[in-house]
């Protein structure tokens, strides 16, 4: 069989899945759940409830305040403690609803059952309405609103579906859970979501390195008899998960600089966002939980974990719930090692997008003395979106905006193969990633004043 790959740069670190074989565990509700408004790619949540308000477990607590958002859901039932400012993963001040647990007391209309449902409702009207209406966003890391990417604007057709089981960062073994534990559940979601596009080719993408993944979902597929429906075998390369990667190697097809995958006819969904699908379109079922793996270099194999969470769970929670912190801890990622940002709150909560409580020795984080680039083009040639690195934080240095929109920036994807084969150890993302914010800024204020004086003619 051949194993596809995209034909750009990358990187081959060791993929160091040490918790592969942990089984999904479901985590108990804590006492208090910290819901961010803020979980999702777009305008935060909008709180519909107030200080005191009783909710239930799935019931509307936030509600989408632009184009481009999504619900939030009770976690948990119980009392609605506060409603404020509050620290995310980040640091940054966000929206949170607090609520204080008193049970798990579901809203009426959610089916809780384990039964699979496989008939695919015809009407994509109705799938698009369930996936909005139970706040599904994308899982792969962007959070962006699911019905949205599921609904290309007029004069762009989707013709193929990308389901990214790729799960190329190091560490992580969440998603692998959820295609070895979930697979019927996967396979039926991403039938519900290649319906919603117009029956169109549909492609479940995974890494070689997954072999129990890829016979779990030949064998799925082989007893559900579900249509349209290839697995496509990836070989481990990072960052063979970008969106724009896995188009490449699937479709060979390259997005233009600032183009969307529609533009070529493609749309990328993750295989955790294909159960989240399932379970709104066929269970009624609100995201309100994900898997999250528990790792790291300094954790013994015996406390490795992949847990079920709900949303609003503080980190505290779950690393005491797994052991606590260990002491050869140097560092705390969300994410992976390569893209994962550093904690820099425990007391910040789970959003639907975590996948990971990573924890990496000093050896692991501990970085070369930098020295000067010796212009070798490591970086160049290892960049999976065919840029130059070396020459963008030449620009960042000089404050050259001009220069660094002219040589791509925006187009950076942060993956960090640049910093990975750097022989001097130049933090090269540490320059770029700035950077681009700054050049993206400059994008969008131009794009809102050009929106502005076609408003007037």
């Amino acid at each position: 069989m051949n194993k596809l790959s995209f034909s750009i740069g990358g990187v081959h670190p060791d993929d160091c899945k040490i918790s592969r074989n942990c089984s999904i565990e479901e985590l108990p509700l804590p006492g208090v759940m910290h819901v961010s408004m803020a979980q999702h790619l777009g305008a935060p949540a909008t709180p519909v409830v107030a200080v005191g308000d009783r909710v239930r477990t799935g019931q509307v607590i936030g509600e989408p305040a632009g184009f481009i958002s999504a619900f939030v859901h009770s976690p948990a039932s119980g009392t609605v403690k506060s409603i404020g400012p509050g620290k995310d993963l980040s640091g940054r001040m966000v929206t949170h609803i607090d609520i204080a647990v008193e049970g798990d007391e579901w809203a009426e209309g959610i089916d809780r059952s384990s039964t699979l449902v496989t008939e695919i409702p015809e009407d994509r009207t109705f799938i698009l309405e369930r996936i909005r209406a139970n706040g599904v966003v994308g899982l792969g890391g962007a959070t962006f609103p699911t019905h949205v990417k599921l609904n290309p604007a007029p004069g762009s057709k989707a013709e193929c579906l990308i389901i990214n089981g790729a799960e190329c960062e190091p560490y992580l073994t969440s998603d692998f859970r959820v295609l070895v534990e979930r697979t019927r559940e996967v396979v039926v979601g991403a039938t519900i979501m290649r319906r919603a596009l117009g029956d169109c080719r549909t492609v479940i993408a995974v890494e070689e390195n997954k072999p129990e993944a890829i016979m779990s979902l030949r064998a799925a597929m082989g007893e559900l008899h579900m249509e349209g429906l290839e697995i496509a075998v990836l070989r481990k390369k990072y960052p063979q998960g970008g969106e724009k990667q896995l188009i490449d190697a699937v479709m060979h097809r390259q997005v233009k600089s600032g183009g969307l995958p529609i533009s070529v006819g493609a749309v990328v969904q993750n295989v955790s966002t294909a159960l989240a699908v399932y379970e709104a379109v066929q269970k009624n079922r609100p995201l309100i939980s994900n898997v999250l793996t528990v790792t790291g270099d300094c954790l013994p194999v015996e406390r490795q974990h992949n847990y079920l969470f709900r949303i609003g769970m503080p980190l505290s929670y779950i690393a005491e719930y797994a052991g606590g912190v260990p002491e050869g801890a140097a560092k705390i990622v969300s994410g992976g090692p390569m893209m994962g940002r550093a904690v820099s709150e425990m007391e910040a909560s789970t959003v639907k997008g975590s996948s990971s409580l990573l924890y990496l020795s000093e050896k692991a984080t501990r970085r070369a003395p930098e020295s000067n680039c010796i212009r070798c083009g490591r970086c160049a040639s290892a960049c999976p979106m065919g840029l130059e690195p070396f020459l963008l934080v030449r620009l960042a240095k000089a404050g050259d905006a001009a220069g660094l929109e002219a040589a791509s920036v925006q187009d950076c994807i942060e993956c960090g193969c640049c910093l990975y084969s750097c022989p001097a150890a130049v933090p090269l993302l540490d320059h770029i990633r700035p950077a681009k914010g700054q050049v993206m800024g400059i994008i969008r204020a131009r794009a809102a004043a050009a929106k502005a004086a076609d408003d007037k003619k």
